[in-house]
């Protein structure tokens, strides 16, 4: 016999792989670890964030931030998630993604795009409230 499946328990976390970019930012510059981990959604948040703080043009943060909450995509959906479901704050691992969906909310608010703002905001709540709190 086959144990049945709550089918009312939604999908299970998204719960990813270490970034290997995590160790690189803590001792080089984050333009330098972009450039080497192009594909690491944490590196690209933390650029983007670092542009925000920097004052750098707003376009320029919304690209960074884009740029990383697509890399987190991608992550994403290599581990399984199905486009939507839980991605817990607590999983260091998913942090990446979740500063990158911020800080895009955050940017695409400063650019005027309001309906993207929201959505993310809402995208954000949606895969973790925790993230939702600390972030925003």
């Amino acid at each position: 016999m086959t144990n049945p499946q709550d089918l009312l328990a939604g999908p299970p976390a998204t719960l990813l792989p270490p970034d290997p970019a995590a160790a690189d930012l803590a001792h080089q510059p984050t333009k330098t670890v972009v450039a080497a981990h192009p594909e690491s959604p944490l590196a690209w948040a933390v650029l983007a964030e670092e542009a925000f703080v920097e004052g750098a043009e707003d376009v320029t943060v919304y690209a960074y931030a884009r740029v990383g909450y697509h890399r987190g995509l991608d992550v994403l959906r290599r581990n399984g998630w199905k486009g939507h479901g839980p991605v817990p704050w607590s999983h260091e691992p998913n942090r990446g993604f979740l500063r990158a969906l911020s800080a895009l909310s955050r940017a695409a608010g400063r650019i005027g795009e309001t309906e993207e703002q929201e959505r993310c905001r809402s995208f954000l709540r949606d895969c973790s409230e925790t993230a939702f709190e600390e972030l925003l």
